[in-house]
């Protein structure tokens, strides 16, 4: 499907929420739900900042494990603590993807853990549960963002597959922006297989030359959890 064929999703819902950080970074993300969405999933835009027009875009998948709990198996959760402070910084968009596991689902993920234990590293584990190594479709970001009104964008991530899948919707990637190395002696096997899989830029700490967007210092061990909570309306006065 490429981006003239792209069904229309439209914007559901906008609400302003104050993300509280665990070690104390705190900022106002306007949320955006969606209607529409090829694949049905309740997907989110949070826009963070003042968009520039060329905005700063990460596509997160969603993580439980490491975003909400900050399990150290993976760097889904500092990511994310990455991205809400660079994006805020920068301004721009934050998708929180419903693919868990890579697109396999939660389940099916912590049967993978499983399968690591043994010796499997994340990619081979998910084929062995006969699963594609990474089934993430990146239509309905393609969606979102085109509901948003924006056609171009500076992407953060490691992950050239975001980037190929993008462009062939018909999102324009001006700049590809890494995100930082989050590494830890939990995560080491799993950032190794990351980059054995075509990952780049898991040695770098800084972006791939966009200055830009400016790379921060990475979240502390242990402080990837966001937690999230409507800001109340003003009174008027």
């Amino acid at each position: 499907m490429r981006g003239p064929d792209l069904p229309d999703a439209a914007i559901r819902t906008q609400v302003p929420v104050r993300l509280q950080l665990p070690d104390g970074y705190a900022t106002t993300a306007l949320v955006s739900s969606f209607s529409g969405l090829v694949d049905g999933r309740e997907h989110l835009a949070l826009r963070l900042g003042t968009p520039t027009p060329v905005p700063l875009v990460r596509p997160h998948s969603e993580c439980l494990t490491g975003d909400v709990f900050g399990s150290q198996r993976c760097d889904c959760g500092p990511q994310l603590r990455e991205a809400v402070e660079r994006i805020a910084a920068a301004g721009g968009y934050l998708l929180y993807l419903r693919q868990e596991g890579r697109g396999i689902g939660l389940y099916d993920k912590l049967d993978a853990y499983a399968l690591q234990d043994t010796g499997l590293d994340t990619y081979e584990a998910n084929l062995a549960l006969g699963h594609a190594a990474d089934e993430r479709d990146y239509t309905v970001a393609a969606q979102m963002l085109r509901a948003l009104g924006v056609s171009t964008l500076a992407l953060l991530t490691n992950n050239p597959d975001k980037e190929a899948q993008l462009e062939q919707l018909g999102v324009v990637v001006a700049a590809r922006v890494s995100t930082a190395m989050h590494v830890s002696e939990a995560n080491a096997r799993y950032l190794s297989a990351k980059a054995r899989n075509g990952h780049q830029g898991l040695d770098a700490t800084r972006s791939s030359g966009d200055v830009s967007h400016p790379v921060s210092d990475p979240a502390p061990p242990g402080r990837s959890r966001v937690r999230m909570w409507p800001v109340a309306p003003r009174t008027p006065s």
